[in-house]
């Protein structure tokens, strides 16, 4: 898929991961409609930064939580742009344990609503105008939360809400999938410990003790914490190079899920 050219719907990129997809994406010659809620120093921001790339960039503050609101969006879309050929499908709450503690009603609602069901609505509202094009793409961000749950060092980080809603958006993933063949590809990438997602630079991450970090360095088997530029890289593959993957979870995670267990020797057997 050549991206020059064409219009892409970023959602969550008034700062960190978001924002890196966004502003390359716009190098890159694609028009950016870019969603915030929260940050609004930061949107700005980054507003400026995709208006000196170039003038038909849009920032929208929404609440994605809302139906109705995405309605709204994806009507504005279309009036301003006519097209969709690119979905950046991020948006999330990632409640962290080692911030807010024991679960409420409330936190485990919020969960649901930003991390599953948003990215539901969107989709609904997005599928029909990326199929009205030869081809489109989807991109999912969702997390590895959803394998490992809240267990090993992992588990001062991943909330019980923010994995059972990350394990259910690999099933959506497969169904999207389906509904958008044969124009629209859709695919997920599960994310493990980055900078702004997970790992430095975010609340949570500055609340574990160096001995808590450090374990979770311990379980990745490359000993470090990702890079947004190594996500942006990967986003770019899917979009440009992966034109017969559809459906598909890749897995950047440095090895995260795959930690933790050692291979021990071969036996020597019985003879």
């Amino acid at each position: 898929m050549k991206l020059q050219g064409k219009t892409a719907l970023v959602l969550g990129g008034a700062k960190g991961i978001g924002k890196a997809i966004a502003l390359a994406l716009a190098r890159a010659g694609v028009t950016v409609i870019l969603t915030h809620y929260d940050w609004p120093k930061e949107a700005a921001a980054t507003q400026k930064e995709l208006a000196a790339i170039g003038s038909d960039h849009l920032t929208i503050k929404v609440d994605l939580r809302e139906p109705a609101a995405i309605q709204e969006l994806f009507a504005t879309l279309r009036a301003r742009c006519g097209a969709l050929h690119i979905l950046i499908n991020n948006i999330e709450r990632g409640g962290m344990p080692i911030i807010h503690g024991h679960y409420t009603p409330e936190q485990w609602e919020l969960e649901m609503a930003t991390t599953l069901r948003a990215k539901w609505w969107v989709m609904r509202s997005a599928l029909p105008l990326l199929q009205e094009n030869a081809e489109a793409a989807v991109v999912t961000l969702s997390s590895i939360a959803g394998l490992v749950g809240r267990s090993g060092p992992a588990g001062l980080i991943f909330n019980d809400g923010y994995s059972a809603a990350n394990r259910a958006i690999s099933s959506f993933t497969e169904t999207w999938a389906r509904q958008g063949a044969p124009t629209v590809r859709v695919n997920e990438l599960m994310l493990g410990f980055f900078a702004t997602r997970h790992a430095e630079q975010t609340r949570g991450w500055d609340l574990l003790s160096a001995a808590q970090q450090e374990a979770i360095r311990e379980h990745i088997l490359l000993r470090r914490t990702g890079k947004i530029e190594e996500i942006v890289t990967a986003v770019f593959f899917l979009l440009q190079d992966a034109t017969y993957m559809t459906g598909a979870v890749l897995r950047l995670d440095g090895g995260y899920v795959l930690g933790g267990e050692s291979i021990p020797p071969m036996p020597p057997g019985v003879g």
